[in-house]
């Protein structure tokens, strides 16, 4: 366990949004998820959390029901 000084009971860390430079990488972009750098299988997801301050975490909700960390995996962004 541990303490980040961008979560407490009511604060969270700043999150991409629409307006990031980059918004077609906002939380809610559709993602193409595969697993120890095998791309002959992939799973589809969404982003439901991508920080960008401390602890800089990316959780990616699997269309399957399945959550899991971006460091877990290998993703690339889907038009």
């Amino acid at each position: 366990m541990g303490c980040v000084n961008t979560i407490s009971y009511d604060k969270f860390p700043k999150q991409k949004d629409k307006n990031y430079k980059y918004p077609e990488f906002a939380v809610g972009a559709r993602v193409k998820v595969c697993f120890q750098y095998d791309t002959s299988k992939y799973c589809m997801g969404t982003i439901v959390r991508d920080d960008i301050e401390e602890p800089f975490e990316t959780i990616i909700k699997l269309d399957d029901g399945r959550y899991l960390r971006a460091v877990e995996c290998q993703y690339s962004y889907c038009d």
